[in-house]
């Protein structure tokens, strides 16, 4: 159970604002909505998947965002560290070569670093994937592997729909179809830190057929990493404390 610690300067909570439609453009989580969120943990089994180590956690860091307040939103440092945590563990259970995987990983890490709010913000994904390519070098120095090609594609249409993609893109996603459609599903398992219960994942919705551990993992990994955030551990920190007790050696 999430501590029951009010939030700094109270006000209505993520949940409460979401409820009466007025959401504000930069949204942090808080403990009432965190609380919520974990009383609501998905059924499935609780078998966790089985790696030769645990995933790399992929932090970006706050100054590759275009906005502060989007780093320490509910799309910031944290949605994408752990994103990128689930990228690796789908393509591990998918089979993917660990390099393809690494690299899909680090540019998941960075998939929302260029919004400019935490609402829909069309065109984020080929933004963000431009930056991509212009700042490959950092994002290798910090992560140890560069952003693909395929993965930086991957990023670039993780925020478009199948159906509304142009002929270019079409054409992008059948070249990249597996790095596209893993990204988008790692993208949606991380939607439990939404307020709202209608906004979780769906999975009828995914192309990728994601294993039975996954939700639930998905929704501890969220639970656990933002209770650190909110307890006073750095982005670092709360994701590292996070793998630890989601996936104990």
């Amino acid at each position: 159970m999430i501590s029951p610690t009010p939030r700094p300067g109270g006000g209505p909570s993520l949940r409460e604002l979401a409820g009466t439609g007025r959401l504000p453009d930069h949204q942090v989580m808080d403990r009432p909505t965190l609380d919520w969120i974990a009383r609501r943990r998905p059924a499935g089994p609780g078998v966790r998947p089985r790696l030769p180590h645990r995933p790399l956690p992929l932090v970006p860091k706050d100054t590759w965002f275009a906005r502060r307040e989007t780093a320490a939103s509910i799309h910031g440092a944290r949605h994408g560290a752990r994103v990128a945590v689930l990228v690796q563990l789908l393509a591990a259970d998918l089979g993917l070569a660990p390099d393809q995987g690494q690299a899909l990983a680090a540019a998941a890490a960075c998939h929302d670093c260029r919004r400019l709010n935490d609402r829909d913000d069309p065109g984020h994904g080929q933004r963000a994937a431009d930056w991509l390519a212009e700042h490959s070098a950092d994002v290798e120095a910090a992560f140890g592997t560069a952003a693909t090609t395929e993965a930086i594609t991957a990023v670039a249409l993780h925020d478009v729909p199948h159906h509304a993609f142009t002929a270019d893109q079409d054409r992008a996603y059948w070249q990249h179809q597996a790095a596209v459609d893993l990204l988008k599903a790692a993208d949606a398992l991380d939607r439990y830190r939404l307020p709202l219960a209608r906004w979780w994942p769906d999975l009828g919705r995914l192309r990728l057929q994601v294993p039975a551990w996954a939700p639930v993992l998905a929704h501890d990994l969220v639970v656990s990493s933002e209770q650190e955030r909110l307890d006073g551990a750095t982005d670092a920190q709360a994701l590292e404390h996070a793998l630890q007790a989601v996936m104990p050696e």
